[in-house]
């Protein structure tokens, strides 16, 4: 395969299998960002991007799952794909969008004078200008939201026991604090970056969940909390 995008049912469209080729992944994990697109509230609203398809395979000639995508449909896929190739990918998708979109608009008749000429190739640059401009914003868009990857989540899920356990040790606390400590960091988190866990959380803000950890403290109940879970060891031991 080596066409980005192809004409199919009036439509500019790509496939699954093409992505997967042109992102360098495999086309099961491809179908399975489009899974987890669907279980996230996109199927209500798919029609217009994607269907399902099946394709025959050269070698053992069964036919195989894939799916057929529109432009906005791409666009949303390939959202959750990152790195300084998939950037470029994502433009020549767009740029293949473009001109296959533009091949199936009804053509106007050329010009056939200097001045005609000139004002067609002023209203293509125009244009072209115009798309540079959307693709801008869309890129930027993807970048700002997007989330940090799995070795960073670890990286906070690190900083939040180191956390806690430095606390423990200082105040020789025992595991009930731990337990309280945990729960109080965990939910100050996902309250101040607004997202409902850890995984949620958006590749910019990577730095300041982990300087927001380093500086951060119990509130004030829970230090309450954990007050009274030590006057009361203290009281058990006492008899």
């Amino acid at each position: 395969m080596n066409k980005l995008v192809i004409l199919k049912n009036k439509q500019a469209v790509t496939t699954s299998l093409q992505v997967a080729e042109t992102f360098g992944k495999q086309h099961k994990d491809v179908l399975e960002a489009y899974d987890n697109l669907m279980q996230q509230g996109v199927a209500e609203n798919s029609a217009d991007l994607f269907y399902e398809d099946t394709y025959i395979h050269p070698q053992n000639k069964q036919a195989y799952r894939q799916i057929i995508m529109n432009r906005d449909g791409f666009t949303l896929l390939a959202m959750g794909f990152t790195g300084k190739s998939a950037i470029q990918f994502k433009l020549q998708y767009i740029r293949a969008f473009n001109q296959m979109e533009d091949h199936i608009k009804q053509q106007p008749q050329i010009p056939d004078t200097p001045r005609g000429l000139a004002l067609l190739a002023l209203a293509a640059n125009e244009e072209a200008s115009k798309r540079i401009d959307e693709i801008d914003e869309r890129l930027v868009d993807i970048e700002k939201n997007k989330l940090i990857t799995t070795e960073d989540k670890g990286t906070i899920d690190r900083a939040v026991q180191k956390k806690v356990y430095q606390i423990c040790k200082d105040q020789h606390l025992g595991q009930g604090a731990k337990s309280m400590l945990f729960q109080d960091l965990g939910s100050s988190i996902k309250q101040l970056f607004n997202v409902p866990n850890r995984g949620r959380i958006k590749d910019k803000d990577f730095q300041k969940v982990l300087e927001f950890i380093d500086h951060w403290q119990p509130s004030s109940v829970t230090k309450e909390r954990i007050n009274q879970i030590q006057t009361e060891m203290d009281m058990e031991d006492r008899a």
